[in-house]
């Protein structure tokens, strides 16, 4: 195809949110509120459309952060404790506080339109866990979506779906908007805001996923976020927090089904293949990591760890003991055979729609292999990492805490505002506040939404465009194209030539070098200083090859920008673990040169960069606030 010629679109507003998944709903529910009351216009532009964004994209079986403080159930007090346990003493309390005492109000509001949450007969919802409750929420994002545009286009705002962004646009060290382009029309999109958010998920496919060839694609987190988050608030000189912090999951092997509703609401164990329940015989295993190896309930990491060690010992696979699992529910109704058959047949259902509400491979796995759950265990493994921010991992941007709760180390002037001036953070974006999953993302986004509308009355001045700048970064949109056109009939192939490198062909490189030298799933989550220095020259050789990258459609564009900003966020990854010198999470990855936690290590080990100066790396304290 010849060269495309592109339109350019070019739009104003006091608000522009980037992203369209939990967070952003959030954020474009509550600005919109307090926009229509103060004449303040919104911009949102989403990559996909945004029914169907976000990793709630293909719906949940559970709401895993709900409070029930008015019931008396929980309090913000012992969530911001929890999630200090789990991330092994690294985590911002004051963010983690801020929204679990409004949570609440998000879920009440999901369930006014139109969201089944199982409940007693008593009306108390069904938890699943200490968090978490059981829903029907195959088409949660759709009703949170279309409430939340709703909202949106009441207070007169506009949505632009299918605008993949791709640079932050700056004035001096403010932001000043955005520039992106369509992925389905030769369009690019130049915003100038007074105010943004970055709120575009967190990262995939930056590590080697256990399924290649047939099964490309295939993931626990969805595949289409690609560490943009990380790439825009990095290219805008925000600080970056805990990017070192990745999250590997266990889930069931292959399909990447849930677990949780399995441990929780099921009560299952899982074993090694000896039926050794590993949590028990490796106890000893993770004393080096107190005071965290005692904490109730365990941190997730520490529970990855005693299953690896047995892994690694030839002990796998792991088994969840689903059958046991669901004989023991039915136990007390041995001696009744109708109950007892009733009572299966509704394990099985609830068993079944675990999966059917948001991993319906997994039950297609299941059908195919012919397993039945409650007849024989299924194979549990730990997923390749990811980065994201809004569940058992924190990585993400430093943002302001609520002027409040946080300590004067934590404020920058706005709740959410990271250390550039007008940009906003929310949901996986938004590093150090963890376990907020649905339900607390889009609370963040409410947070940040009402904090970015007083930002854009109390700043009421549109920065200024550099026209170079943009004009830079239309050309860089060009320039696959053209690189393609200029050498595509070297040879009688495009998979071969040596003038240029594919996109797809880039993104293998990637996760080789991170899988093999930055502690991917096989080198057991292990890596060494040696092994990182090695990362980082094959990075700084694969961003040497980036430069000819080339796309033939807007589909291969997207994909190149996508790897680009991959790079970015595997970069801040390695350059942090070689800056931590200690093995503080061993179920997420282990320094086997610095194999112990290190005390003098409990701070935040932040990092930013900028083109003058490069990447920089930032100690932050870590102040606890509820002990």
């Amino acid at each position: 195809m010849p060269v495309p010629t592109f339109e350019t679109v070019e739009i104003t507003t006091d608000i522009l949110i980037c992203g369209a998944g939990m967070a952003g709903c959030g954020a474009m529910f509550e600005a919109a509120y307090w926009a229509k009351k103060n004449g303040v216009k919104i911009v949102v532009a989403d990559k996909a459309a945004t029914d169907r964004s976000g990793a709630v994209a293909q719906g949940l079986s559970a709401i895993n952060m709900y409070m029930n403080t008015a019931g008396g159930e929980r309090t913000p007090e012992a969530f911001a404790q929890m999630v200090y346990g789990d991330m092994m003493g690294i985590v911002r309390q004051d963010l983690a506080y801020d929204i679990a005492r409004h949570v609440d109000s998000s879920v009440h509001l999901f369930e006014k339109w139109g969201l089944p949450i199982w409940r007693e007969a008593d009306g108390k919802p069904i938890r699943s866990g200490a968090w978490q409750v059981m829903i029907s929420g195959e088409s949660y994002k759709i009703l949170v979506a279309e409430a939340s545009k709703k909202a949106l286009f009441d207070a007169g705002g506009e949505l632009y779906e299918r605008v993949f962004i791709i640079e932050p646009l700056m004035d001096g060290d403010r932001i000043a908007g955005a520039i992106g382009f369509s992925t389905r029309e030769n369009k690019i999109y130049v915003f100038r805001a007074k105010v943004v958010l970055a709120n575009m998920g967190g990262a995939v496919h930056v590590f080697r996923p256990r399924s290649t060839g047939e099964g490309l694609g295939r993931t626990w987190y969805p595949p289409f976020q690609t560490g943009s988050s990380t790439y825009f608030t990095l290219r805008a000189g925000a600080e970056q927090c805990c990017q070192e912090i990745r999250f590997v999951p266990v889930r069931f092997k292959d399909a990447y089904g849930p677990v949780g509703a399995w441990f929780l609401l099921f009560k299952s164990t899982a074993t090694n293949a000896l039926d050794e329940s590993y949590m028990q015989t490796r106890a000893d295993d993770i004393k080096g990591w107190a005071p965290f190896d005692t904490f109730k309930p365990m941190p997730a990491n520490l529970r990855n760890y005693l299953g690896i060690l047995d892994e690694i010992d030839g002990k796998g696979p792991l088994l969840m003991r689903t059958n046991r699992a669901i004989a023991a529910l039915a136990e007390k109704y041995k001696d009744d055979p109708k109950a007892f058959k009733k009572k299966m047949k509704d394990l099985e259902s609830e068993a079944w729609e675990d999966f059917l509400d948001m991993t319906i491979g997994q039950a297609n796995l299941w059908a195919a292999q012919n397993v039945r759950p409650e007849q024989v265990p299924s194979e549990i493994t730990g997923a390749e990492p990811y980065f994201i921010g809004s569940h058992s991992g924190a990585s993400g941007t430093w943002a302001s805490g609520p002027a409040d709760i946080a300590p004067p180390e934590y404020q920058m002037g706005y709740n959410r505002m990271t250390t550039v001036k007008g940009l906003f953070v929310a949901g996986d974006a938004c590093g150090a506040s963890p376990h907020k999953f649905s339900s607390g993302s889009f609370t963040e986004g409410r947070i940040a939404g009402k904090s970015m509308v007083k930002f854009a009355l109390e700043n009421n001045t549109l920065p200024n465009l550099d026209a170079a700048q943009v004009e830079e970064f239309k050309g860089r949109i060009l320039k696959p194209f053209e690189l393609y056109e200029q050498h595509k009939d070297y040879g009688t192939t495009d998979e071969v030539n040596p003038n240029y490198i594919l996109p797809r062909q880039y993104l293998f490189r990637l996760q080789k070098l991170m899988d093999e030298y930055a502690g991917g799933w096989s080198s057991s989550f292990t890596t060494n200083k040696t092994k990182l220095d090695i990362a980082m020259q094959l990075l700084d050789w694969l961003k040497e090859d980036g430069e000819k990258m080339v796309a033939r459609n807007l589909h291969e564009l997207m994909r190149l920008f996508e790897n680009q900003q991959r790079t970015w966020q595997a970069e801040s990854h390695v350059r942090t673990i070689l800056a931590r010198e200690e093995t503080r999470w061993p179920g997420y990855y282990a320094r086997k040169d610095t194999p112990t936690m290190n005390p003098d290590l409990q701070k935040f080990i932040n990092m930013k960069w900028s083109a003058a100066g490069g990447w920089e790396v930032v100690d932050r304290p870590m102040i606890t606030i509820f002990k």
